[in-house]
């Protein structure tokens, strides 16, 4: 096996410049930088990460803590995460918090030390000993999907990456009542997490923009879960009024949606109108076609890498939220017919 020795003679240098250009400890020339590259890739070199690591103190790997890893936006995220990472010479650890408080405080505890230089963390919906924790040791941390609120005026302490979620979902609601339905219904997330909490607040923007009074038994939380969304639209479908429409604000809610009325013998439009939040790969395979708000779930997770990396290099910046635009996708489970369109605008433009 080739040494950092073998590529310093090799590429004519010092194994202290080898050293310098692996580690990036000290500027090299440029022709100088080169040769060493083509000297490792000629000879195959595999550099010693662990020896590495003691010199910079950095093991060039992120701490990835992310729930649901099934559900194809994390999925997306997860994919962005990764390939960004690559891109910039990190490897990832992967742990799964089962959007637990308690297992996601351990979890971030065991990346920590794993010597990870940093961490993304998809928040719980409770992420106050996480939150307790990443202080008291200042870990680089960016929060992505979903944010964590600072207490009064405080600034973010963290970095954080979503996109938005009122003005898509308000948005939804809009369409659906410029169908003519006047009932329309939300099978909302898990509570606490701010993804839920914005979502319906968008629901409530487009029933606003639209004169339709809030009524709270229109809304059923699904836990952000298939079987969840299920009962959820069980429950509504079973109200001495029922929806004609329906507002999902998540895909594998919406399956449990789909499910609850087929065993319903309700079909989509016709007896139900239907508009989610999160589109999927198979969305258009449906009979019919699923309207629904796209969430650019591999730019988040890039974006997350971006944000990290920034924060390693310069430790003080101030903090930033970073927020990115979802894209309607017009199929016919909202009753329209029609080829589907996408347009990343807002269609009415409810919420600023």
């Amino acid at each position: 096996m080739p040494t950092m020795a073998d590529v310093a003679r090799s590429a004519g240098v010092s194994v202290a410049t080898v050293s310098h250009v692996l580690n990036e400890t000290r500027p090299v020339l440029p022709h100088t930088r080169q040769a060493v590259l083509d000297a490792i890739d000629e000879l195959g070199y595999t550099p010693n990460t662990l020896a590495r690591s003691l010199v910079t103190s950095r093991t060039r790997s992120i701490g990835l803590a992310v729930s649901a890893i099934s559900n194809p936006h994390f999925t997306d995220i997860l994919q962005g995460v990764e390939t960004g990472a690559l891109e910039h010479g990190y490897s990832l650890f992967l742990a799964d918090p089962h959007d637990d408080p308690v297992h996601e405080r351990k979890v971030v505890q065991l990346l920590h030390e794993r010597r990870v230089d940093g961490m993304i963390v998809a928040p719980s919906a409770d992420p106050r000993e996480l939150v307790s924790y990443l202080r008291r040791h200042d870990v680089p941390t960016v929060f992505l999907d979903r944010v964590v609120d600072s207490p009064g005026d405080e600034s973010p302490r963290f970095d954080q990456v979503c996109a938005d979620s009122a003005a898509p979902t308000a948005d939804l609601v809009a369409h659906l009542a410029g169908l003519g339905h006047r009932r329309i219904a939300l099978v909302a997330g898990r509570p606490g997490l701010s993804t839920t909490r914005e979502r319906i607040n968008g629901y409530r923007y487009g029933l606003a923009a639209a004169g339709f009074p809030y009524d709270e038994r229109l809304v059923v939380h699904g836990a952000s879960e298939s079987a969840g969304g299920q009962r959820a639209t069980a429950s509504l479908l079973s109200l001495a009024v029922p929806p004609t429409a329906l507002v999902t604000a998540n895909n594998v809610m919406t399956l449990g949606a789909l499910r609850a009325l087929s065993e319903r013998g309700l079909s989509v439009p016709d007896d139900m109108a239907l508009c989610c939040f999160d589109d999927f790969d198979w969305a258009d395979l449906f009979t019919p076609r699923l309207t629904a708000v796209a969430q650019p779930g591999k730019e988040i997770g890039a974006q997350a890498v971006r944000l990290l990396l920034e924060r390693l290099a310069v430790p003080d910046r101030p903090a930033r939220t970073v927020r990115l635009t979802c894209t309607f996708v017009h199929r016919t489970s909202c009753g329209c017919p029609g080829e589907p369109e996408r347009s990343a605008q807002p269609e009415r433009g409810i919420v600023p």
